[in-house]
């Protein structure tokens, strides 16, 4: 991956919190097979820099750094306390038509870094909505409430709708052929996915500053998930 300046990635920023874009393909914390990652971009950025919650290194989107100790303990508070807004968008697979519907499934992570719903599992709660329906795939909102690992991913996967790419939590890759009826590879050549990843998006985050006033930040799509979004508006 080339070499990110921190500056670009800057949605929001006051003399306590940053709010970035984080790319995809680039870790929130300490990767031992990267030359950079959030945490460290972020530290060269402002010294005393707290990434204050984590996205999985595919997973674009909003992402909260404090830059002192008194924010980050202010939105600690606010995280455990559920006051954290966060807004995801997910392309899945299928038409579905979800309104404010709650998926409230127990989650316990494995030593191999893998998630499943089990009944000895801690809370996860999650609310859905669909945003679009195109030919055979939804754009799904999604609001969780708890802050598990992969949760969006199996609770998505739990109602029958894996998200795109997510082959880990049953998703299949999106093809360009799968959408294009007349759609004709050139020779010798392999097609790939139209997005090689877990198609989810940070898109929104709303907390307290210190001062009391709401921060509500949106994220814009990048590159990969706009052209995702036309071509699945083009074809539907």
């Amino acid at each position: 991956m080339k070499k990110v300046d921190f500056n670009d990635l800057i949605l929001f920023q006051n003399e306590d919190y940053i709010v970035i874009n984080k790319p995809p393909y680039l870790s929130t914390l300490d990767d031992r097979h990267e030359r950079q990652n959030i945490l460290h971009l972020a530290k060269s950025h402002t010294p005393d820099a707290q990434v204050c919650h984590r996205l999985d290194k595919e997973t674009s989107g909003c992402l909260v750094i404090a830059k002192n100790p008194d924010a980050y303990r202010n939105i600690a508070i606010q995280f455990e306390n559920r006051k954290v807004e966060k807004v995801y968008h997910a392309v899945v697979d299928g038409i579905h038509e979800y309104k404010d519907l709650l998926v409230d499934r127990n989650l316990i992570a494995t030593n191999k870094g893998i998630a499943k719903i089990s009944i000895k599992g801690k809370p996860a709660t999650t609310h859905f909505n669909t945003l679009k329906t195109f030919y055979a795939h939804s754009l799904i909102e999604c609001k969780p409430i708890t802050g598990r690992l992969h949760q969006i991913r199996i609770h998505l996967s739990y109602l029958n709708s894996p998200i795109c790419g997510d082959v880990m939590y049953g998703g299949k890759p999106l093809y360009l052929s799968d959408l294009k009826r007349r759609f004709n590879l050139k020779k010798g050549t392999e097609e790939l996915p139209i997005m090689q990843r877990v198609s989810l998006h940070a898109y929104s985050i709303a907390f307290t500053g210190l001062d009391g006033e709401t921060i509500n930040i949106t994220a814009p799509y990048p590159k990969d998930y706009s052209v995702l979004m036309k071509q699945l508006e083009k074809t539907s």
